[in-house]
């Protein structure tokens, strides 16, 4: 087995500013599980036809009142923000976590805004597929990702074609938010550059002197130039809303979403990605399917009792029909504060962190990850698995595995997927 980490090991350190050990822990397998096309291709056309369904659901969600978004969960302070729509897409970058099985396939959630799990499935997989002879089921995908982020800069409000300050940003301290979001700038190839959050700067007001505007409203960087698009991959809108100014204790980030709706300044991915954040919109999916209401075609209801769960904003319904189901934050991440529930309510498992304990509940009808036989450190392990499936400017990309326990958390590992260079699609 220690031949196995010396090779795990140095295969990975060969993979530049990637984390393939978090805070000590294993985490990038140096393993695989192989797929066939057929499975890959049904993973794909699910995701076009979920993705379908939420950015059509985005149009409805625009047009709702107040009470209506808070029900949904949505802070009042975002409520113009998740309404504006600056770009033709919802979100430039989006991931579905997927339960596949050879007889289904079921969405747990859309990540719409700030999704993970980048680096991984573009690139790193690809690597570990030629490690094992394998062909890579991602292949193309990452010269569709750059397309999407180089569309959704150009087609900006403040496009680089009339001024060019293009900033990806992200929290330097976080090893695996810095290097996905030091990856996508690379990987987008244009003149643009990379900051911690704390080296922006915040301008609400102009700053006159002597009659004249010496700095304009805007969002600066770290040498006094006014940004025109901050690409903030990681880095959610929930939390930017309640940053404050140290010193000040001014809201920055609320001042922040007040000059993108502004547009003096863009963000990627935009505010309607934040929009179909909240997993409470499955609930309204689910609710207007349970309805039959005429706002989805036919088709689009056949997908809806496919592909979507029961999903609730109370139990009640879970209680009396006896099943099992899951509670989780309407903007929880990596499994944080989700709790499983038996057939009589009784709570059987929950993830240890309560980062959102405040947070609106959701209800969803619990569905078993399936499991598989995976390679570690420490020998072959049993673990539970689901997948990622990146949908991206409205297209199904690039796929990858996350394996660990029955709630799927930080701790989880990145398990690559290839296929056999023989296959019947060659």
């Amino acid at each position: 087995m220690n031949q196995f980490r010396e090779n795990r090991q140095l295969f990975f350190s060969k993979i530049k500013d990637f984390w393939h050990d978090i805070y000590g822990m294993e985490y990038a397998l140096f393993d695989i599980k192989k797929d066939s096309p057929e499975t890959v291709l049904r993973i794909r056309q699910v995701t076009e036809q979920i993705g379908h369904i939420f950015y059509k659901t985005a149009s409805l969600l625009r047009q709702v009142d107040d009470e209506t978004f808070l029900r949904l969960g949505f802070p009042a302070e975002t409520h113009s923000f998740i309404r504006l729509q600056t770009l033709p897409v919802e979100s430039v970058i989006a991931r579905l976590d997927l339960v596949v099985t050879d007889s289904y396939i079921k969405v747990l959630e859309l990540n719409a805004d700030t999704p993970t799990f980048i680096k991984e499935t573009f690139y790193v997989n690809g690597k570990v597929c030629e490690k094992f002879g394998l062909k890579n089921p991602n292949d193309g995908c990452e010269d569709q990702l750059r397309q999407a982020i180089l569309q959704a800069i150009m087609m900006s409000p403040r496009s680089p074609r009339d001024a060019g300050n293009i900033v990806f940003a992200a929290h330097s301290d976080h090893e695996e938010d810095k290097w996905t979001t030091m990856y996508l700038k690379e990987l987008l190839g244009l003149r643009s550059q990379y900051m911690d959050f704390n080296e922006l700067q915040l301008i609400e007001e102009p700053i006159v002197e002597n009659q004249k505007v010496v700095l304009s409203r805007g969002l600066y960087d770290k040498y006094g130039e006014k940004i025109d698009v901050l690409y903030r991959q990681t880095y959610p809108i929930e939390h930017l809303l309640n940053d404050e100014d140290p010193i000040t204790k001014e809201k920055v980030g609320q001042m922040l979403m007040k000059l993108i709706e502004q547009q003096e300044v863009t963000v990627v991915n935009p505010p309607s990605a934040f929009l179909l954040q909240s997993k409470a919109i499955m609930a309204l999916i689910w609710g207007l399917h349970e309805e039959r209401h005429s706002f989805y075609t036919s088709e689009e209801h056949i997908a809806i009792d496919n592909y979507f769960l029961p999903t609730y904003l109370d139990p009640d319904v879970f209680l009396q029909q006896g099943q099992s189901f899951v509670k989780k934050p309407a903007f929880g991440r990596e499994g944080d504060t989700v709790e499983i529930f038996s057939q009589t309510g009784r709570k059987i498992e929950e993830d240890i962190h309560k980062t959102y304990r405040d947070e609106l509940p959701v209800y969803q009808q619990f569905i078993e990850l399936p499991e598989t036989t995976i390679q570690t450190e420490q020998g072959p392990k049993r673990a539970h698995y689901m997948y990622g499936s990146f949908y991206i400017n409205g297209k199904a990309s690039a796929i990858g595995i996350r394996a660990g326990g029955k709630i799927t958390d930080n701790s989880s590992y990145f398990l690559p997927i290839g296929y056999s260079k023989r296959s019947k699609t060659d």
